[in-house]
């Protein structure tokens, strides 16, 4: 099966639920959320790690013996499981918060990309 697959018959995560099975995660199992400061510096360090694997899977670096076995679609769900805790902690409902910016890029942007040169 290939990574990006879902399991047969499974419906994705709504960010809502993605956030509540998080919550549900550190209340039961993590014990409590570390504080938003040390998420923001885990938040760093995990997109520091994909970066690391971008880098030598689409880049011009080559795979050190530590790198290889990583697989891109953790090192993303691992930003993410971070990006939902600070969500959390902060009281941001992040399906709203995305629909709002989107809105905000929909105004912005509506002809800059379509009349940008370098885009054609």
């Amino acid at each position: 099966m290939n990574e990006n697959t879902l399991q047969e018959g499974r419906e994705p995560l709504s960010i809502r639920e993605a956030q509540q099975m998080v919550d549900n995660w550190i209340k039961t199992t993590g014990v409590r959320y570390f504080s938003e400061l040390t998420n923001m510096a885990i938040l760093t360090e995990e997109v520091g790690e994909v970066a690391r694997l971008m880098s030598r899977l689409y880049g011009d670096q080559s795979f050190k013996g530590s790198d290889r076995g990583r697989e891109l679609s953790d090192e993303l769900a691992d930003v993410l499981w971070v990006l939902l805790c600070i969500a959390n902690q902060t009281g941001i409902d992040l399906g709203l918060a995305l629909e709002k910016n989107l809105q905000k890029k929909n105004i912005r942007d509506a002809l800059r990309h379509k009349e940008n040169d370098k885009l054609k």
